[in-house]
C-alpha cells in the first residue's frame, strides 16, 4: 500500500510563514504609521493656516477701525467729506466692511436740530430704533445715540440716523471699549439695512471731546461671512481645485459648535462615525480634527477644521500593498519550503547514494531562490515608483489622425485640465481654441504642424467648464508609416496656469510700489512711451509732472518712518483721486511722484488741473493724534515742445520742479530751455567746488570797518573769494548757495574762520594794531554740534585773543527755534567771542528777542543805507534802528556807505562805525596790510555848536591827508550783498 502524503506543515514552512506573516504585519504597521503622521502633520499646518488667516483678517478689521478713530481722536471737528474721503479708499480694499460709521451723542433736546442737519443730507431723515424686523421712529428719549456718519450711504440710507441707546448689544460692546481702552465687537446682528438680514457685528472704538467726556464712537459694520471668506480667499485657501478642496472649515461665533451661530462653512467638520477595521477599507474616515477659540475684541468664535473624508486605502496604499505583497511572499515561500522538504525526505528514503547531488542541487535552488527574491524587490521598487511618477505628473497623453483632429486623450484630462474629452476629441487645436487663429504664435503653430514638423513649449489657454482661465503646454511628435506618409500627432501637454498666475504676480510686483501700489520707475517708462505715441498720434499735446513733496523729510525726522509711509500712502491716494483714470500717476523714489497727463479732445490740458493736483495734496493729513500740513512743489514738461525731446521729459520735469522750489515752494512752474541752462551750471560749479578747498582755490578779501568818532580802522570783515583757474574770480552769488545745499559749506567755513584768525593774529605780531575780525557763520555750521569745540580749537591754535573774533549771524539762523538757540548763543559769548546780527532789518524776527540775546553788535543792511539821503522812509528805519541799538546798549555798524552824504548823516544821528565803497572796497590780505601800514582813515568826527559836522572834503584821509578810492560809483563793481563770507 503506497504511503500517503500528510497534510501537516513540516517546521521550517511552519517557520517560514509564521515569520513571513510577522515581518508582514510589523513593516504594515510601521508604514501605516508614518503615513498616519504625515497625514497629522499635513493636517495641522493647514489648520494652523486657516485659523491665521482668520486672525490676520479680524486684526485688520480691528486696524481698520483704529485709523478710523484717529480722525476724531483729538476731539476736533471732523468734516463728513473728510470722513468719506479717508474711508472711501479702505472700503475698496475690504469690500466686506458694510459700512463705516461715526455714532454721535445727542442730547434729547438737541434732537430737532440734529434731525434737520440729517435731512440736508438725506430728506426726510428722523431718530429711528430698530423694533422686531423693521425701523419705526424713535421715541422721546432724554439721551440718543444716533448713526450721524455712515459710508457709503448708497444702501446704508436707512441706517442713517438709528437710535442704538436701546441696543443692549452695541452699548455693551461701547462700555466695555470705553474700559479695556481697545476695540470691541458685538455680538452678531441682522443688517438693519438689509433686507436679507446677514448676520453682522460691529468692532466700535470710543471718541471722546476735548474735556474727556464722550462725544460718541467710530464703528465699522462688518459682513461676518464675507469677513471670513475674505480672509480665507485672501490667503489662497478657498481654491477648489487645489488643496482646500481637502479640507473643511468651519466658523462659529460661538465658544461652542452651535449650528445656529454657524458663520461660514466649506464643509461637514463634524466626526463621522468609525466603520470599523475592515469598512475603513472601503469607507471615508477622517485622519483630522481641530477646533481653536480666537478672541474678536472681546467675543470669542470658534473655528473646526476637519479633512475632507477619505477611504483608508487612499491613504494607506502603499503600507496595504506592502502587507498583501508581504503576505503572498509568505505563502509561496511556505508552499515552496513545505514542497521542498517532502520532496528532499522522499530523494533521501529512495536515493541515499545521491546525497551529495542533492545537496549540489539544494544550494543551486537556495541561490535561485534568492536571485528570485532580488528580482522580485526590484520589480516591486520599479512598479512604485511608476505609480508615484504617474500620480506626481501634471502630463497628460494625446494623440490626432492626419486630419490633425484629436482621436485620443489619456491622463486624466478632464481632471488635470477642467475640461471634459468629449469637447476636445473630433477637433482640431484651433477648432477648440479659436484665439490660435488670433496670435502671431498661434499662427506660426498651424503653420508648423501643417509642414509636418515637431513642436515643443505650446503655450496657451482656454476656458475650462466652471470658467476659469487655465493654461496648457504641450509637446507634439509627427507620426509617419513606412513610406513616410503623415498619420498624425502624438505628444503631451500639461496644466501650467499655476506657473503663469506666478508669472503675472511677479509681474506686477516687479511694476509696482510695494507701500502705495503705484506704478514703479519700469512700469513708468512704459506708461511714457505709450503717452507719447499716443500725443505723435493724436497731434495733441501731453505733459510730465514731476511732484516732490516740500516737508517729508522733517516728517520722517519728527514723526518718525511709519508716519512718513502713511503720508505717501495719503498723497498718492489723493493723486489719483484729483487726476481722471486714463492719467498715470508713479512714484518715482522717495517723496517723488510722477504724473502723466494725455490731452483728449474734450478734455485739453490747463493750468488748471496743476493747480487742482497742489490743492488735493495741501489738505490737511491726520498723522498719529497731530494734524500736518504739507505741500508739494511740481515740474511740468509739455510734449511737443521746441526744446524737450521725448526721451528727456522727467529730466526737464525735474529741473522745472527745482526751479519751482527756488521761487519759494508750494507753486508750479513749466520748463523753459532757459531753465536746462541754469541746472547745467549749477552741475559745472557743484562739480568744480568740491575741490577747490583741496586746490587752495579760495582767498579771503578783508573789507575795513571804521569809528565813525575817530575814523581809525577798528576791524575788517572776512570775504570769501573763489579764483577758479577757468571761471576766473567766480562772485560768491554763484557758489554760496550750492555750497549750502550740498554741505560744503561746513568745510568752507571752517577754513574762513581760521585763515581770518591766523591772518588777524599775523598783522597784530607784525604791529598793526590791534583789531577785531568779522566772521559770517552759515546755518549749517550754526546747526552743527561741534560748533562751540570748533571755535575753541581755532581760537586755540591760532592764539587770537577771543575780543578780536566778532562772529556774524543772520536773523533766520535762530528765529525759527529761539530757546534753543538761546541757549548756544550764550556758550559761544562765553568763549569771549563778540556776535553780531547781519543785515538787521530784513528778517522777520519780533524785536522783543533781541534782548534775550546776548549780541554785542547791529549791522545795517546797505539796502536801507543807500537812500537814507533821500527817501524818508529809509531815513526813519536806520534812525530807529541806531536808537534801538543804543538804548539796548549795543554798537551799530552800517554796511554799503558810498557817498560822503551818507556818512554825515549816520554820524549825525549817533552811528558807531561804518564799512563800505566810500572808504574801501574789499581788498586781498596783501593790499589790505598796505592800508594798514599807511594808516588810512577817516577825517574825526568833529562837534561844533552842539552838532555833529563831517569832514568837507568828501574823502578819506591819511593821518589827515587824502586817499584813495574815495566815493565810489554803482556801476562796474560787485554787489556788496554778494560778497558773502562763509
Amino acid at each position: 500500500m503506497p504511503h500517503r502524503p500528510s497534510l501537516s506543515l513540516t517546521l521550517a514552512a511552519a517557520l517560514t510563514l509564521g515569520g513571513g506573516l510577522a515581518a508582514s504585519a510589523a513593516l504594515f504597521l510601521g508604514v501605516s504609521q508614518l503615513e498616519y503622521d504625515n497625514m497629522a502633520l499635513a493636517f495641522t499646518q493647514r489648520a494652523d493656516e486657516r485659523v491665521a488667516a482668520v486672525r490676520q483678517g479680524i486684526d485688520q478689521a480691528v486696524e481698520v477701525l483704529a485709523v478710523t478713530n484717529q480722525l476724531f481722536a483729538r476731539g476736533e471737528p471732523v468734516s463728513r467729506e473728510r470722513f468719506h474721503d479717508f474711508t472711501t479708499a479702505l472700503l475698496k480694499r475690504h469690500n466686506y466692511i458694510q459700512a463705516f460709521n461715526f455714532h454721535r451723542s445727542v442730547p434729547g433736546g438737541a434732537r430737532a436740530a440734529v434731525e434737520a442737519e440729517l435731512q440736508r443730507i438725506r430728506p426726510g431723515t428722523v431718530f429711528t430704533e430698530l423694533a422686531p424686523g423693521r425701523l419705526v421712529p424713535a421715541p422721546q428719549r432724554p439721551h440718543y445715540h444716533i448713526v450721524d456718519y455712515i459710508v457709503p450711504m448708497a444702501g446704508n440710507e436707512r441706517a442713517l440716523g438709528l437710535n442704538i441707546t436701546e441696543n443692549v448689544q452695541v452699548m455693551s460692546a461701547l462700555g466695555r471699549a470705553r474700559r479695556e481702552g481697545r476695540a470691541a465687537a458685538t455680538e452678531l446682528f441682522p443688517l438693519a439695512q438689509d433686507e436679507r438680514h446677514l448676520p453682522a457685528f460691529e468692532l466700535i472704538m470710543p471718541v471722546y471731546d476735548r474735556g474727556g467726556a464722550l462725544a460718541g464712537d467710530t464703528a465699522l459694520v462688518i459682513r461676518a461671512p464675507e469677513l471670513v471668506r475674505a480672509s480665507l480667499a485672501g490667503a489662497g485657501l478657498l481654491d477648489a481645485r487645489g488643496a482646500a478642496k481637502e479640507v473643511f472649515v468651519s466658523v462659529y461665533a460661538d465658544p461652542q459648535a452651535t449650528p445656529s451661530r454657524l458663520l461660514f462653512s466649506t464643509g461637514d467638520t463634524g466626526t463621522p462615525p468609525q466603520p470599523g477595521w475592515l469598512g475603513a477599507l472601503l469607507y471615508p474616515e477622517r485622519h483630522g480634527h481641530s477646533a481653536k477659540l480666537l478672541d474678536i475684541a472681546g467675543q470669542r468664535w470658534r473655528i473646526e477644521v476637519a479633512s475632507a473624508p477619505r477611504s483608508f486605502l487612499h491613504d494607506h496604499m502603499a503600507s496595504t500593498a506592502l502587507l498583501v505583497g508581504g503576505i503572498l511572499m509568505s505563502l509561496l515561500g511556505t508552499a515552496f519550503v513545505q514542497a521542498s522538504g517532502r520532496r528532499a525526505y522522499q530523494v533521501q528514503q529512495l536515493v541515499r547514494q545521491r546525497t551529495a547531488e542533492l545537496r549540489r542541487t539544494n544550494r543551486r535552488l537556495i541561490e535561485d531562490m534568492a536571485a528570485r527574491g532580488r528580482a522580485e524587490r526590484a520589480l516591486q521598487q520599479s512598479e512604485q515608483r511608476f505609480r508615484q511618477l504617474v500620480s506626481m505628473s501634471s502630463d497628460w497623453y494625446w494623440e490626432q489622425d492626419r486630419e490633425l483632429r484629436f482621436t485620443m486623450v489619456t491622463g486624466g484630462f478632464t481632471e488635470k485640465a477642467g475640461v471634459a474629452v468629449e469637447a476636445v476629441l473630433g477637433k482640431t487645436r484651433w477648432e477648440y481654441v479659436p484665439a490660435l487663429l488670433e496670435t502671431e504664435e498661434g499662427r506660426a503653430h498651424i503653420a508648423q504642424v501643417k509642414a509636418h514638423e515637431p513642436f515643443a513649449n505650446l503655450e496657451y489657454k482656454v476656458i475650462d467648464e466652471h470658467g476659469d482661465t487655465r493654461w496648457f503646454c504641450v509637446n507634439g511628435q509627427p507620426v509617419f508609416d513606412d513610406t513616410g506618409a503623415l498619420l498624425g500627432y502624438r505628444g503631451t501637454g500639461s496644466d501650467i496656469t499655476e506657473r503663469k498666475l506666478t508669472e503675472q504676480r511677479v509681474h506686477h510686483v516687479a511694476q509696482h510700489d510695494v507701500l502705495t501700489g503705484l506704478p514703479n520707475r519700469s512700469l513708468l517708462q512704459d506708461r511714457l512711451g505709450q503717452a507719447i505715441a499716443y500725443a505723435n498720434r493724436s497731434g495733441r499735446p501731453m505733459w510730465v509732472m514731476l511732484i516732490d513733496l516740500d516737508r517729508f523729510k522733517f516728517v520722517n525726522d519728527s514723526m518718525g518712518h511709519k508716519a512718513g509711509d502713511v503720508l505717501l500712502m495719503t498723497v498718492a491716494a489723493r493723486l489719483t483721486g484729483s487726476l481722471r483714470d486714463t492719467d498715470t500717476v508713479a512714484r518715482l523714489s522717495g517723496d517723488e511722484f510722477v504724473v502723466i497727463l494725455s490731452e483728449h479732445h474734450d478734455e485739453p490740458l490747463t493750468p488748471e488741473i496743476v493747480q487742482r493736483v497742489m490743492d488735493s495734496v495741501a489738505q490737511p493729513v491726520l498723522l498719529g493724534n497731530k494734524e500736518f500740513f504739507v505741500t508739494c512743489s511740481i515740474g511740468v514738461a509739455v510734449y511737443p515742445s521746441e526744446g524737450t525731446p521725448a526721451d528727456s521729459l522727467i529730466e526737464h520735469a525735474d529741473i522745472a520742479m527745482y526751479s519751482a522750489k527756488k521761487l519759494g515752494r508750494n507753486n508750479f512752474q513749466f520748463y523753459t530751455p532757459a531753465m536746462n541752462e541754469e541746472s547745467l551750471e549749477r552741475v559745472r560749479i557743484e562739480s568744480a567746488l568740491r575741490n577747490a578747498l583741496e586746490r587752495n582755490e579760495f582767498v579771503l578779501h578783508y573789507q575795513p570797518q571804521l569809528d565813525l568818532t575817530s575814523g581809525q580802522i577798528v576791524g575788517m570783515e572776512a570775504l570769501l573769494r573763489w579764483q577758479h583757474p577757468e571761471l576766473g574770480m567766480v562772485p560768491p552769488g554763484r557758489f554760496i548757495g550750492i555750497a549750502e545745499e550740498t554741505g560744503l559749506i561746513v568745510q568752507i567755513g571752517a577754513w574762513v574762520l581760521r585763515t581770518a584768525c591766523a591772518q588777524n593774529k599775523a598783522w597784530q605780531d607784525a604791529g598793526l594794531g590791534r583789531l577785531r575780525v568779522a566772521v559770517n557763520l552759515s546755518a549749517r555750521q550754526f546747526g552743527a554740534a561741534d560748533l562751540i569745540a570748533s571755535l575753541e580749537s581755532v581760537l586755540a591754535d591760532t592764539r587770537l585773543d577771543p575780543e578780536c573774533l566778532e562772529i556774524e549771524l543772520t536773523e533766520s539762523l535762530f528765529m525759527s527755534d529761539v530757546t534753543p538757540a538761546v541757549d548756544l548763543l550764550h556758550r559761544m559769548k562765553s568763549l569771549g567771542v563778540s556776535l553780531s546780527i547781519d543785515d538787521f532789518g530784513t528778517g522777520y524776527s519780533s524785536l522783543s528777542y533781541l534782548s534775550r540775546f546776548p549780541i554785542d553788535v547791529l549791522k545795517i543792511d546797505r539796502s536801507f543805507v543807500a537812500d537814507i539821503t533821500h527817501d524818508a522812509n529809509d531815513a526813519a528805519i536806520v534812525t530807529s534802528i541806531i536808537a534801538l541799538a543804543h538804548n539796548l546798549k549795543l554798537a551799530v555798524i552800517a554796511e554799503g556807505v558810498e557817498t560822503l552824504e551818507q556818512l554825515d548823516y549816520l554820524r549825525s544821528h549817533g552811528c558807531d562805525e561804518m564799512q563800505g565803497y566810500y572808504f574801501s572796497k574789499p581788498l586781498p590780505a596783501a593790499e589790505f596790510e598796505q592800508l594798514l601800514v599807511q594808516r588810512r582813515a577817516l577825517p574825526p568826527r568833529q562837534v561844533a555848536d552842539g552838532g555833529v559836522s563831517g569832514s568837507a572834503s568828501g574823502s578819506a584821509c591819511e593821518l589827515g591827508a587824502p586817499c584813495a578810492p574815495a566815493g565810489v560809483s554803482n556801476s562796474g563793481r560787485d554787489s556788496e550783498s554778494d560778497a558773502l563770507a562763509a
